[in-house]
């Protein structure tokens, strides 16, 4: 039909990013306190003229402190700021470790040359980071010298001071006496004080 216009639709783009950001025309405010994409203050304004400053910029409106009142929120470029929190976290995923629970085995009769086998291993999964766990296992009657326990624990741990601390000081669990060492750290653990004080040998 001549002189027939056809009406022109603007699409603005919303997205609701989580329950505390909001952008562009998910914003239902009547007003938002909005800074500026290099962190100036632009002041209070009504969501409207806010939304019209991002447009012209060719940005988005990103609620970031919704509970403030005002709400608080920015021009920014979302995509990109998305992208790269989301390269942040991976980053941060691949420097964290994971810390495992190794286990060594004693025996209230273990004899020098097994001590020092064993140690050698714990000493190798605690500078790899894992923690260790030292157990021993009474048989018979020995359950009733569980001192000796105690002993062999104090020197297991003795011996690997240099790289250890105790986390878990020896406790009794039915037959078996188990330690947590963690790999040592600046300040000395408090379970480490805890086998001082519980020493059998003074």
């Amino acid at each position: 039909m001549a002189g027939f216009c056809p009406p022109i639709f603007y699409y603005r783009r919303w997205t609701q990013i989580n329950t505390e950001l909001t952008i562009n025309d998910g914003i239902r405010d009547r007003e938002v306190r909005v800074i500026g994409e290099n962190g100036e203050q632009l002041g209070i304004m009504p969501t409207e003229r806010a939304m019209q400053l991002a447009e012209e910029a060719h940005l988005d409106l990103v609620k970031i402190v919704p509970k403030a009142q005002p709400p608080v929120c920015k021009l920014m470029n979302y995509d990109k700021h998305r992208f790269e929190q989301a390269k942040r976290e991976k980053e941060m995923r691949k420097n964290q470790k994971t810390v495992s629970l190794k286990e060594v085995q004693l025996s209230a009769t273990i004899e020098e040359n097994d001590i020092q086998t064993k140690a050698k291993n714990a000493v190798k999964f605690l500078k790899a980071g894992d923690k260790v766990k030292v157990t021993i296992r009474f048989r018979g009657r020995q359950i009733t010298h569980s001192e000796i326990g105690y002993r062999v624990m104090k020197e297991f741990a003795d011996r690997i001071s240099d790289v250890a601390v105790i986390e878990r000081a020896p406790n009794l669990e039915g037959r078996h006496m188990i330690m947590i060492l963690v790999p040592k750290q600046e300040k000395p653990a408090k379970a480490d004080k805890e086998l001082q004080a519980k020493d059998v040998l003074s």
